[in-house]
């Protein structure tokens, strides 16, 4: 959205992804459920404080810039990149497992609250980092914190979302448009990470790592 729009305030270029990005992850969402086991009661709570986080996140992208953000994500983005590409068997099925109870919580809980409030603010990479949080913390596979993340980052997407609409920075008719291309994404990646499972989830998210790695540094250095 900036790069196509580069006069559009940050807050509203913000908005209107939300807007498009709500509808790709509640289509995934919407498969994952119908194909992946995944514990939907556990989800909700977390799935609730999502849309209260994040909702939050976006108060604080209105009144500051994201830009002050932007060196931190990239050093997560890089470590988590290292930590996967060092860690083979990481979030394969094998390594799968269920983890202690204050394991799961603390993963639950970032999930819900830490990495919700980063997507209300800035948002890249947030569903590589509820995939890892998620994987390492609560012991699913890729394939099923995949599941999961789709279903939480409707919830940050849907909370973002009210408070930039209520404030007037969504573009709705360019952001339906986009919400197009997103659910039809939406679909082709969930099919294909059903279909080929957690090795398949993780080489795309060492190619997603890279490739918003290259774009925020590109962004540090021109902008």
């Amino acid at each position: 959205m900036l790069i196509a729009q580069p006069g559009l305030p940050t807050a509203t270029a913000l908005g209107t992804n939300k807007l498009a990005a709500v509808f790709g992850t509640a289509s995934a969402a919407w498969r994952y459920m119908r194909h992946v086991r995944i514990d939907l009661r556990r989800l909700l709570p977390v799935f609730a404080a999502a849309l209260v986080f994040s909702a939050l996140g976006a108060l604080v992208a209105i009144s500051l810039p994201t830009e002050i953000f932007t060196p931190f994500v990239l050093v997560m983005l890089v470590g988590v990149g290292l930590f996967v590409a060092l860690r083979p068997g990481f979030g394969g099925d094998l390594s799968a497992g269920p983890r202690s109870r204050l394991s799961t919580i603390a993963g639950l809980v970032i999930a819900g609250v830490v990495i919700a409030f980063y997507d209300g603010v800035m948002g890249p990479g947030t569903g590589t980092f509820l995939i890892i949080s998620l994987t390492a913390l609560v012991g699913t596979s890729f394939l099923e914190s995949s599941a999961m993340a789709k279903v939480i980052n409707t919830g940050t997407n849907l909370g973002a979302l009210t408070v930039f609409g209520l404030q007037g920075n969504v573009l709705w008719l360019l952001g339906l448009g986009l919400a197009v291309a997103n659910i039809a994404g939406a679909q082709i990646g969930s099919h294909m990470a059903i279909g080929r499972g957690s090795s398949f989830v993780r080489w795309v998210l060492l190619v997603v790592v890279v490739v918003m790695v290259g774009k925020l540094s590109y962004d540090l250095v021109t902008g």
